[in-house]
């Protein structure tokens, strides 16, 4: 590694002339002024985001010695709430307050409806996201087993006309007729600035005139309709010579959803970021977006393809004047958490700096080619950043602060930059109305997410006893309060009309009827997005908040009050009984040990840092590292309590890399980890296993990065 210097920092060379000669170009910042910045920012908060996580460790090990020595007494919750705050752990709750964040883009503020995650260093993901605004219900359906799978290996008419049937139903639920349905509908006009649907014997409009948004084509034989509820778009498609419009008596060739209304591009979670290497290319595709000029070419089934990012769509309204809609996602860019370091850039002592910071530093900087350009990402000259696994009101108030230096040095109005709060560790939940508080000017954006959230409720009690099955964890009394109290907390700090509230990953994209039936269930909640794993899911999840008024349930749920209380939050779920039989643990260490080797194979091995694996039961699961933490913390948590010897769980650890090198064995890329086991992935896996207690607040990340950059030298040597 190459290296140069900048005041008192020392820098990756090729990282240095990505930011002079890609970055900076056409930002209006010098090169002087990003260095000086970035020195100031590193002095400023590197030795304070390293304290923070210091802090983690020293409450960490006091809960730890708390839990051994009332291990064997019955729980006293009143004494264990007076022990959290007598450390800090808990904080006194201030009064009530309602959040001030402004200029919000209407698409955080008003429009509920799906958030795609994708890895910013997948390009090809990243434009199918950005894209993924706008997507064919018909090919969502047909596609899926929603309607179960074509019975021809070609197009299946039958099955089409099924796609079809099911789509005229939606269309009756959700944008009723005042006369008559839409499935006998045989054609569509525009009279008098109001939709005339036309029947057999007679003539209808919509229930509610005001659905009706747009038209493209003739008045008389429209090419395509627009309508909106709820704050989403739909269109009709027209096209009597395609291959459905033929079928069908209207022409209606496809019904084209407003599905991924954000996106977030992440620098986190579901990337394998380790080097200077991978985070150039983090940035430079960032870059290419803010740019609007990132093009990905890759083969599929023999043919090459190009996929670049769409621009906007063009109607004209009921009065025959230009309506102009987004054509991408608004995105989201997520951060680096606190607790990684990287020696893309050292400090005065040599020591590796926070990621976190560069990342803020870095990508707001990019961010400038679009809020100085075309602004078609944020209208309304707003960066969006998520910030994952802080810890408590003063991380919170710390990204606040950084975020207001960001913006000094690169010149933007305060808090331009806004904050997404992601509710994912237990001492920001039990503390969410400071953390929303100590960024009151810039929160945009609060989710809950099972997986995170669960490893950290392990790792935090893990001396106390043996947890749960993960099947019952999700039953017991704490998750269902921690979902309803992250929307009670958002709500009663006026996050209503200014900010996200989300809910977590649907993990199976495979299993699309399923999450049509279940997923429902977020916006039911109250939550005005919900991720989902795929741009088809996106237009399936779509379609839930049409059936749904987000608002209007929202405002049910401020008018009768909380639903939860910190004090359910607070019930630890261990097992009542953990005398399971030797199959229940096999059956459980089984599952979790063959999750982690499936993520971690592929992460270490090739880089991947989001993928859909398969299970034990060859079931596609979307894995990230939120996925490997929960699971490797609870077999540690069983390993610790003697659940499960360590001579069980090597001996499992084997069986399941088998079973996993059978499910790639089709890969032309992928390296066996059986027979020998020396390979850095199986060797990572134990590590998250057997060393997952002493591992700061459960996480994998340092185990990963450093059995990833070991395999990396390995393939240059």
């Amino acid at each position: 590694m190459t290296r140069i210097s900048f005041q008192d920092l020392s820098v990756d060379k090729d990282f240095a002339d990505f930011i002079e000669n890609e970055a900076l170009p056409g930002t209006g910042i010098s090169k002087t002024s990003f260095w000086t910045g970035l020195a100031q920012l590193i002095r400023e908060f590197d030795d304070r985001t390293k304290e923070f996580v210091e802090v983690r460790n020293v409450l960490q090990k006091k809960i730890d010695d708390w839990h051994k020595k009332t291990r064997n007494q019955k729980f006293d919750k009143d004494k264990y709430k007076a022990f959290l705050k007598e450390i800090g752990y808990l904080v006194k709750e201030g009064p009530d307050f309602t959040i001030q964040t402004t200029g919000i883009d209407p698409e955080i503020a008003h429009i509920p409806g799906p958030q795609l995650v994708v890895p910013i260093t997948n390009a090809r993901f990243a434009i199918n996201a950005i894209n993924a605004r706008w997507n064919s219900l018909y090919d969502a359906l047909y596609g899926t087993n929603v309607l179960g799978k074509p019975d021809k290996a070609d197009f299946d008419m039958e099955h089409a006309q099924k796609v079809v049937d099911t789509t005229k139903v939606f269309l009756d639920e959700i944008f009723p007729l005042k006369a008559g349905n839409h499935k006998d509908a045989t054609g569509y006009s525009v009279v008098d600035k109001n939709l005339v649907v036309h029947l057999a014997k007679e003539t209808s409009q919509l229930k509610d005139i005001s659905w009706f948004e747009g038209y493209t084509g003739d008045k008389s034989e429209p090419e395509s309709i627009i309508l909106k509820k709820n704050g989403i778009h739909l269109i009709l498609e027209f096209d009597k010579n395609s291959v459905i419009g033929k079928i069908d008596d209207s022409g209606l060739a496809d019904v084209v959803v407003e599905s991924a209304i954000t996106t977030i591009l992440d620098c986190e979670d579901s990337v394998a970021v380790v080097d200077a290497e991978d985070k150039i290319l983090a940035y430079r595709n960032w870059l290419g977006i803010m740019k609007g000029n990132l093009v990905a070419t890759f083969t599929k089934n023999g043919k090459e393809i190009t996929r670049m990012i769409k621009g906007d769509k063009e109607f004209q309204d009921p009065g025959g004047d230009l309506l102009t809609l987004k054509g991408r996602a608004l995105l989201l860019i997520r951060n680096s958490a606190s607790h990684i370091n990287t020696e893309i850039v050292c400090n005065k002592e040599g020591e590796p700096v926070c990621e976190t910071i560069l990342d803020a530093l870095c990508t707001t900087l990019i961010a400038l080619h679009d809020l100085k350009g075309k602004k078609s990402n944020s209208t309304s000259g707003s960066v969006y950043i998520v910030k994952p696994k802080m810890h408590g009101p003063d991380e919170v108030a710390a990204a606040d602060r950084l975020f207001s230096r960001v913006e000094e040095i690169l010149g933007l109005k305060q808090n331009s930059v806004k904050i997404g709060i992601m509710d994912e560790e237990r001492r920001t939940t039990v503390n969410l109305k400071e953390c929303i508080r100590a960024a009151t000017n810039r929160v945009a954006f609060i989710n809950t997410g099972f997986l995170d959230r669960t490893g950290d409720e392990i790792h935090t009690s893990f001396k106390m006893g043996p947890f749960k099955r993960k099947a019952e964890l999700k039953k017991a009394p704490w998750l269902a309060a921690y979902e309803n109290w992250n929307v009670d907390v958002g709500l009663q700090c006026g996050l209503k009309g200014k900010s996200q509230i989300g809910k977590g990953m649907w993990a199976m994209p495979d299993l699309m009827k399923e999450m049509l039936e279940q997923k429902i269930d977020h916006p039911l909640a109250g939550a005005n997005t919900a991720w989902v794993p795929s741009p088809t899911a996106a237009t399936l999840h779509a379609i839930h908040y049409f059936q749904v008024n987000v608002n209007s349930i929202q405002d049910c749920i401020v008018a009768k009050g909380p639903r939860a209380k910190r004090d359910t939050i607070l019930e630890i779920p261990l097992a009542e009984d953990p005398n399971w039989s030797e199959e229940e643990k096999l059956h459980e260490i089984k599952n979790n040990l063959q999750g982690i080797l499936g993520y971690v194979v592929r992460w270490v091995d090739q880089g991947i840092g989001c993928s859909k694996i398969p299970d034990i039961n060859n079931v596609g699961l979307m894995e990230d590292r939120a996925t490997c933490r929960i699971s490797s913390q609870h077999v540690a948590n069983w390993l610790y309590h003697g659940v499960v010897s360590k001579e069980t769980v090597l001996r499992v650890m084997k069986e399941m890399a088998d079973v996993v090198d059978q499910q790639n064995k089709n890969d032309p890329n992928y390296t066996p980890m059986a027979p020998d086991f020396e390979g850095e992935a199986f060797k990572a896996a134990c590590d998250l296993v057997f060393k997952g207690d002493i591992q700061s607040s459960g996480y994998t990340e340092h185990i990963l990065h450093q059995r990833r950059l070991e395999r990396k030298v390995g393939e240059r040597a």
